[in-house]
């Protein structure tokens, strides 16, 4: 069973098969988790500043090559970030017909289907957990939009054009929605949450970002401009029985190339994955956003991170709940 391991999930930060640490391969940059320096800019950046920086990040996308971000439109104004992060969804989609909502307000979700309609499917929380946030210096949890495009069964291959520095996989559990949740003034709580599920899925979240040096990006909230450093999910097989899956302790083993490298539960995720999916109906709900029936909404890490390369595959063991299986081209 998952968790029950005689080993532990300490760090291996030396000797591990192929150099492997609790972070998988040491991929992720030159700076260290929690080492990122803070930028010194906290103010919010203009309209135009947004403009330029959500120009830096959907160019990049398109071509697929890494970016810089020039000092100068660095800041750690946690607004700005969602202003950032929407702003590129809107160019990186062309405009059309649709419901409120990423993907759905006119333009059409991001991706690297660049220059084509692109479709939304839900929703993704970064830095659900307390270990993420710390290792990235982050105040609050980070939205993220899920595309249809990006979102492949247990066993994929994926491709290489999906990302552009890092496949960073985290074991989380999804929800996908049976009931509309339109923006509105009263928040959701968690039983509405937890009556608007249709079923559960485990799933591996892949993570990656336009600019290099992933922890020392965080010092200006790097990856979660660029959709909360969201690229791809891979989903596992949906159950609708799972309420007594006691999902706070329900726990998971994670494995590169075979090789076993920590474990997780789903307390990690705000406590509850159903607590991180209230926690993404309002944020959608306070930014306008509805989350529709049928879409997908992934609740955070449970493992926190783990760096993959080409030609890896990384296996999550769910226990009951199944297996997750990503292989990377």
């Amino acid at each position: 069973m998952p968790g029950n391991d005689p080993r532990t999930a300490e760090p291996r930060l030396s000797g591990g098969p192929d150099g492997l640490s609790d972070r998988g391969r040491p991929i992720y940059g030159p700076t260290p988790p929690g080492e990122g320096v803070p930028c010194a800019r906290y103010s919010p950046l203009t309209g135009p500043e947004v403009t330029e920086v959500a120009e830096i990040i959907a160019g990049a996308r398109r071509s697929r090559r890494a970016a810089e971000l020039p000092e100068r439109l660095r800041t750690r104004h946690w607004a700005s970030l969602v202003e950032v992060l929407l702003a590129v969804d809107q160019l990186l989609c062309r405009a059309g017909p649709g419901r409120a909502g990423p993907g759905r307000a006119g333009p059409g979700r991001a991706g690297s289907g660049a220059g084509s309609d692109l479709t939304g499917a839900g929703w993704k929380i970064g830095a659900a957990s307390q270990e993420i946030r710390r290792a990235e210096g982050l105040p609050s949890p980070s939205p993220g939009i899920i595309y249809a495009h990006t979102i492949f069964p247990s066993g994929a291959l994926l491709p290489g054009s999906l990302f552009i520095n890092y496949r960073n996989c985290e074991c989380e559990f999804a929800f996908q929605l049976g009931l509309d949740f339109p923006a509105r003034a009263e928040p959701y709580t968690e039983a509405d949450a937890r009556a608007g599920i249709d079923s559960l899925f485990p799933a591996l979240e892949i993570g990656d970002c336009v600019f290099g040096d992933w922890y020392g990006a965080s010092g200006y909230y790097g990856s979660c401009l660029d959709n909360g450093g969201g690229a791809a999910l891979v989903s596992g097989r949906k159950t609708r029985d799972w309420i007594d899956a006691a999902l706070p302790h329900a726990s998971m083993d994670v494995y590169l190339n075979g090789h076993y490298i920590k474990s997780g539960q789903g307390s990690a995720a705000m406590g509850h994955p159903v607590t991180s999916l209230a926690w993404m109906l309002n944020w959608a709900r306070e930014h306008g956003r509805a989350v529709c029936a049928g879409d997908i909404v992934s609740t955070g890490t449970c493992t926190g991170h783990l760096f993959a390369a080409p030609g890896d595959t990384v296996r999550a063991d769910f226990g009951p709940l199944g297996v997750v299986e990503a292989r990377f081209a």
